[in-house]
């Protein structure tokens, strides 16, 4: 009986953990500009078949629900992901999902070139010159480490980032403790000032 006690409280701990953290990540490295545009940027994750995967799915509904959450009058998405191993790339992958199952009629732009990270938030800011806030929709962790990249290669746009609705309190509670350990491995890279934001 204790023992079962025992790890129901270091599941209970460990569930907690996994959502301060991913709470804590979604604030990060964000401010709280006004403005009347706005571009959510949505990343695309590996995805080797001929339909968006369940990570981009999610990912896809997190950008569209943070156009809700803006107030803007002009936001458009932009879907940003390059070609999958089926031929078509990520982002037109997440626009058809967009468009086709979430009905979404707002405006499309594609950037379909890039393979990592730093090549998605190079090849988006030509898209984002002219636009008052920038969000950028993924999980919590890789949404700040594109935040952080875009610190580094633009810091004048970095200063109209805002927040993504991308973090809910209970939305993929039970994954959450193993999002936060892989997010821990992939912002290990960030430079010392970032990563104070983000542990």
């Amino acid at each position: 009986m204790r023992r079962r006690t025992g790890l129901a409280m270091a599941g209970l701990a460990a569930l907690a953990w996994g959502e301060w953290l991913n709470w804590r990540w979604s604030r990060a490295l964000v401010g709280s500009r006004g403005g009347a545009s706005a571009a959510v940027v949505v990343l695309g994750y590996r995805n080797p078949q001929a339909t968006a995967n369940l990570i981009n799915r999610w990912r896809v509904r997190a950008g569209v629900r943070s156009i809700a959450a803006d107030g803007a009058q002009a936001t458009c998405v932009i879907f940003s992901g390059g070609a999958t191993s089926g031929g078509a790339t990520e982002a037109q992958l997440m626009a058809d999902y967009a468009k086709s199952v979430l009905e979404f009629d707002g405006t499309v732009l594609l950037e379909d070139q890039s393979a990592t990270t730093w090549e998605n938030i190079t090849n988006v800011i030509p898209l984002l010159e002219d636009v008052d806030r920038i969000k950028i929709a993924s999980q919590p962790a890789h949404a700040l480490k594109a935040r952080a990249y875009l610190r580094r290669q633009r810091p004048d746009l970095a200063e109209r980032l805002v927040r993504a609705d991308d973090y809910r309190p209970g939305e993929w509670m039970v994954v959450k403790p193993l999002l936060a350990l892989y997010g821990l491995w992939t912002l290990r890279g960030l430079k010392a000032d970032e990563r104070k934001v983000s542990l």
